[in-house]
């Protein structure tokens, strides 16, 4: 009875991580890897040559003006241009469509799959609709500059030294309405920009006009998302108040948003793994924030701010900081408090950065992530180590009497209940607790699942090489020589464990492991890496610590 409780209980244990995997699939944007919808969700329609397709242009006012926003018809009759603005890490690219950013390119960024190429986050084009955009609503008025109204360049000014910013300028062509300059400037160095918008009253009558910024995107995931491991693709809002809210292009297909609509700080971005993109208003700015579908397969996330009300022939001046760039933690910091936090950890954020941080000074020192990872691994073991001592020790012991209890249950085979009572005896007299092995290594799984979520989103690894055969960190390993080793090392570990009396359970332990071990196949190298080390410091003291107890196979 007892054997059908335990294999009741592994079965029941094997379906919930199942379920539980699943269901972090969903959480993330991922499509169900077991129980898949029955309807899958149509596929994008693809706008014309790449445009937005229901530009956003105020038509009444009776509408919101996220609504405003989301509807209306191109004004721009002069074909498109487009304008580069360029510093040693970043390339952005302006069109004269209403002065919108359509694509970023990273120029100390290279693609895993093209190494002649450069990543390119924003981008407009047959397969990816990604774009900045702001413009003007005000009540009533239908004609105010928006991002698909033309615009003129009117100026650029490139850098000629290593601290001088390039900037370039655009003007909406309005003589009778409401004109909106739009000032672009990139520091050297910098992943974000100063968006001045001026905005001059030519009108004959007083008008108050509120600002929008706002992120596009469509809601397919990046090309080269691994299908292993789930990583969240999606809008995202940060306030004061609710802080890091991410939001799930489903939940906005539902109409299902739940963020906090007004502040007067924060940002709005669009996350993806290893990347981002942000609009940011000055503090103390009041703002709503919104996240609505603007097209079969468009999503936008963003911010409107009023104006002060303007007079006839008065104006006024604000900014907007735009980033797009590599999720380096420390960079982000220095750009707004707070937008580190698109560099997702999830729940164990709390014990992610500290880890992050150590990484980050260890590698300092040594110059090399791959070594950071074993030197991060090697603190961590030895501050778990006492933990770890108490959970092999038991574990030795219960593979000591291994025999002894082995043999007892060959012999009373037939009563399941005396072998109960009789284990209970053995454990008794020989002071051995059966939870022992489990509870200290329970104590560490948050601490190194945070180390895997901060070994996952560390973008420092992209590109970063270790030693010979492996030039990218955040690649697979191309001969699969760690994780053949990792695979190695688990099943050395589940021979030092003692072997459970059940058969069930016994074949369950060498199954686990190897099934576990295909998905490192697919993992990036520099995790391998570390559930590698990890595995091999746990083995050494494991086999010191049986050596001592003179446990033997």
């Amino acid at each position: 009875m007892n054997d059908i409780k335990r294999t009741v209980i592994w079965v029941v244990f094997g379906f919930s991580m199942v379920l539980l995997w699943d269901q972090w699939q969903i959480y993330n944007g991922q499509k169900p890897t077991f129980f898949p919808p029955k309807q899958e969700q149509a596929q994008a329609t693809k706008s014309t040559n790449g445009q937005l397709a229901n530009a956003d242009v105020p038509v009444a006012a009776d509408k919101a003006p996220t609504e405003l926003i989301a509807q209306g018809e191109s004004k721009a009759q002069t074909a498109e241009k487009t304008y580069v603005l360029k510093n040693d890490v970043l390339e952005v690219t302006i069109s004269s469509e209403g002065a919108s950013i359509v694509k970023t390119k990273f120029l100390k960024q290279v693609d895993q799959k093209n190494p002649t190429e450069n990543i390119t986050l924003l981008e407009q084009s047959a397969n990816r609709v990604y774009l900045a955009q702001t413009g003007l609503i005000a009540g009533s008025a239908n004609d105010l500059p928006n991002h698909k109204t033309h615009m003129d360049l009117v100026g650029e000014k490139e850098s000629k030294t290593s601290e001088e910013p390039n900037v370039i300028e655009f003007t909406s062509v309005g003589k009778d309405g409401l004109r909106l300059i739009k000032t672009f400037t990139l520091y050297p160095g910098q992943y974000d920009l100063s968006v001045k918008h001026t905005v001059i009253n030519q009108t004959n009558q007083s008008i108050e006009p509120k600002l929008y910024v706002q992120l596009v995107r469509d809601g397919n995931k990046p090309e080269g998302e691994s299908s292993f491991y789930s990583t969240f693709t999606g809008p995202a809002v940060y306030t004061d108040e609710k802080k890091y809210q991410k939001i799930n292009f489903k939940d906005i297909e539902k109409n299902d948003v739940n963020i906090q609509n007004h502040s007067s700080a924060g940002y709005v971005a669009m996350v993806q793994h290893y990347y981002a993109s942000a609009w940011i208003f000055p503090d103390s700015r009041e703002r709503e924030l919104f996240a609505k579908k603007v097209d079969n397969n468009l999503y936008s996330v963003g911010m409107i701010s009023t104006l002060k009300a303007l007079n006839p022939g008065e104006q006024t001046s604000t900014e907007a900081r735009f980033f797009s760039g590599p999720q380096e933690e420390k960079r982000l910091e220095v750009i707004y408090p707070g937008l580190e936090l698109v560099k997702d950890y999830g729940w164990l954020t709390i014990l992610a950065k500290p880890l992050y941080w150590l990484l980050f000074k260890i590698n300092t020192s040594l110059g090399n992530w791959g070594w950071s990872i074993v030197a991060l691994v090697l603190m961590l073991k030895a501050a778990f180590f006492w933990l770890n001592a108490q959970a092999y020790k038991s574990m030795a012991k219960m593979k000591a009497i291994n025999p002894k209890i082995m043999e007892m249950r060959e012999r009373l085979k037939d009563k399941p209940q005396q072998i109960q009572m009789e284990m209970m005896r053995i454990y008794k007299e020989e002071k051995v607790n059966p939870m022992g092995g489990c509870l200290p290594i329970m104590i560490q799984i948050p601490v190194f699942i945070a180390l895997y979520w901060v070994l996952l989103s560390t973008v420092e690894m992209r590109n970063t090489p270790w030693v010979g055969w492996i030039h990218d960190l955040s690649a697979p390993d191309p001969f699969y020589i760690l994780p053949a080793l990792m695979t190695l090392t688990s099943l050395l570990q589940t021979w030092l464990n003692p072997t459970p009396p059940d058969p069930i359970q016994a074949k369950m332990m060498w199954i686990m492991p190897l099934a576990f071990s295909v998905m490192f196949f697919f993992f990036p190298s520099g995790l391998v890496l570390y559930w590698l080390t990890n595995n091999i410091l746990s083995i050494t003291q494991q086999w010191l610590i049986n050596k001592k107890l003179g446990v033997t196979r």
